[in-house]
């Protein structure tokens, strides 16, 4: 189980109040519910091998020199090169941190790149084991597959209690994409599309259907483009002009879009394996103490020992 950490705190702090907090006035909803979170997930998906992958740099210095817009509104006033966090988030990171250690859960990142590639990189990696990818960031679709070793999306993005379950085949009949490269055909559709939640402004005009349709209909999006500069008739005379105009974008997009998958990743220990008892027991019950954390630790320590 390959999981998005940033994601889960960002859900959690902005699902539970404020009104969480430890002894000394701190709020910790974003530890209680990333804790919870981890909890369900280990408690009901059983994995024997557990990753949580971070963010080394939230805006790669590569994906901004192929595409300036990146990010750009969720840039911090204050610190043009970091985030902008909730005041009251970021005290907790920090926590989670270390609650993670002292459980003995492996942390991943790689230098000067964003979770996803973590992701990518050892979900693409896996030989033999099953994936799964906890995720909220509907980019990973990009890296479902069937072999050598299956890697499916777990997508949270309504919720826990609403989440959906991606591999190939699902995501092919979602999208409306081909079985057999549904992932690669995903990513090409998002170039389109764009996601104003990443600064990608996609092709005017070109929605998530026509997208999906024209990658599907040509193969591939270097396909599509040829047949772009090609005046290839199967392309309405409107979308062959958006296309044509755009063509600066669709040649840098997907460098942005597209999952690193060979990146540097380096983990806080050896293995991965879940641990069944944390490494740390004395520090754990400190932390739990220390930060009013209760239940929501003892949820997590019955759901890895189970």
């Amino acid at each position: 189980m390959l999981i998005d950490a940033a994601g889960l705190w960002f859900r959690s702090y902005y699902a539970l109040p404020e009104s969480l907090t430890a002894p000394d006035g701190t709020p910790v909803n974003a530890v209680r519910g990333f804790c919870d979170m981890l909890a369900k997930l280990v408690g009901e998906r059983h994995p024997d091998r557990l990753v949580a992958c971070l963010d080394n740099d939230w805006r790669p210095q590569f994906r901004v020199d192929a595409l300036p817009s990146y990010k750009t509104h969720r840039v911090a006033v204050e610190e043009p090169e970091a985030e902008e966090v909730p005041d009251t988030l970021s005290p907790q990171i920090p926590i989670i941190l270390e609650v993670l250690e002292a459980f003995g859960i492996t942390t991943a990142e790689a230098e000067g790149f964003e979770a996803d590639d973590v992701i990518g990189t050892l979900a693409t990696r896996e030989q033999h084991d099953p994936v799964e990818v906890i995720t909220g960031d509907r980019d990973l679709f990009q890296l479902v597959r069937d072999e050598p070793a299956p890697v499916r999306v777990i997508y949270i993005g309504a919720g826990l209690s609403k989440a959906q379950d991606y591999g190939p085949g699902e995501l092919a009949e979602r999208y409306g994409l081909s079985p057999e490269r549904a992932g690669e055909d995903y990513a090409e559709m998002a170039v389109l599309r764009g996601d104003p939640s990443d600064g990608l402004p996609g092709v005017a005009g070109i929605g998530e259907k026509t997208a999906a349709k024209l990658v599907t209909e040509f193969g591939s999006l270097d396909a599509l483009l040829a047949a772009a500069d090609n005046a290839d008739t199967r392309l309405t005379p409107r979308n062959r002009a958006k296309l044509v105009e755009t063509r600066d974008y669709l040649a840098a997009a997907p460098a942005v879009v597209r999952v690193v998958r060979d990146a540097p990743v380096t983990m806080d220990r050896a293995g991965d394996e879940r641990p069944r008892t944390p490494t740390d027991t004395e520090r754990v019950s400190r932390l739990q103490q220390r930060w009013n954390l209760g239940g929501s630790v003892d949820r997590l320590l019955a759901a890895l020992a189970g």
